[in-house]
């Protein structure tokens, strides 16, 4: 492979903070394994984490006189196999790399390999395509909890990532206020399901009458919705075959605002 030019301190900067996340990211000892197997320095191990791999990633680059290596490293942490069972997560950390890699024209596959794409869209493009996105949903009045995914990393390309980021939200949501520790329509049925129990773990209501209870239903029903058309299918197609408009963006967002307003306010129940 011919060389690759250099990526600037923040593009590089900015892969590290992706890959050394404190919650997202690599752990110290799968960084300080990936970092042996790759061949690159560790010049300061004890530093945080994201510190630590920018050190290590300049170091290389540096040494080498081009990116090729910094590019083996990402697909040597991406390697499909090192995620299997771990949909979810390998498609969010690739949309985050790739956000970033757009602009030094790579995209990171779904088979985990690289490939050389037209860089479209500047920084100041994804930044404004971000803004307005966030200005509108903030007239809105969407929940807060909605507007952390109008970032410009998550729109660099189109909004498919912003959606799916707030798609998985939902879920994180139910996992938190039931404890549960299931997913999709399975975490659906067990946090909202009434059962033959007749009382759900999660209530949007005293569910005392059928006008309640048929809120109740509908709302767990519409949750299952966002997973099936929008989670789940962004999860399993290729991103060039998912294209979401802005105003689907909005469309999908404000549902999801609205689904995290109810579920902020729902209760737990006495089912265990």
């Amino acid at each position: 492979m011919a060389a690759i030019p250099k990526f600037d301190e923040p593009n590089l900067q900015a892969l590290s903070d992706i890959l050394g996340d404190t919650s997202t990211g690599l752990t110290g000892s799968e960084i300080g394994r990936f970092l042996r197997e790759c061949g690159f320095p560790d010049p300061i191990p004890q530093m945080t984490k994201r510190h630590r791999l920018y050190a290590a990633l300049a170091a290389k680059q540096n040494s080498d006189g081009c990116a090729n290596n910094i590019l083996g490293f990402v697909t040597h942490v991406m390697n499909p196999v090192r995620h299997v069972g771990h949909r979810d997560y390998f498609e969010s950390e690739r949309g985050k790399l790739n956000g970033v890699l757009a602009f030094s024209g790579f995209s990171l596959g779904e088979d985990g390999t690289l490939r050389a794409v037209t860089t479209a869209r500047t920084l100041t493009e994804a930044e404004a395509m971000a803004s307005a996105l966030r200005k509108v949903l903030i007239e809105r009045k969407v929940h807060p909890d909605v507007l952390e995914f109008c970032r410009a990393e998550l729109v660099v390309d189109n909004y498919f990532h912003a959606v799916f980021e707030a798609a998985k939200s939902v879920a994180a949501k139910l996992r938190q206020k039931t404890g549960l520790g299931s997913d999709g329509s399975q975490l659906v049925d067990e946090a909202l399901g009434i059962g033959k129990a007749g009382c759900p773990r999660l209530a949007f209501n005293s569910l005392t009458t059928e006008s309640e209870r048929n809120e109740h239903s509908g709302l767990a029903n519409l949750i299952k919705g966002l997973f099936g058309a929008f989670r789940n299918t962004t999860a399993h197609a290729p991103k060039i075959h998912w294209n979401i408009t802005e105003q689907d963006a909005l469309d999908i967002l404000t549902t999801i605002s609205l689904v995290h307003r109810r579920l902020d306010s729902a209760v737990r129940t006495h089912i265990p």
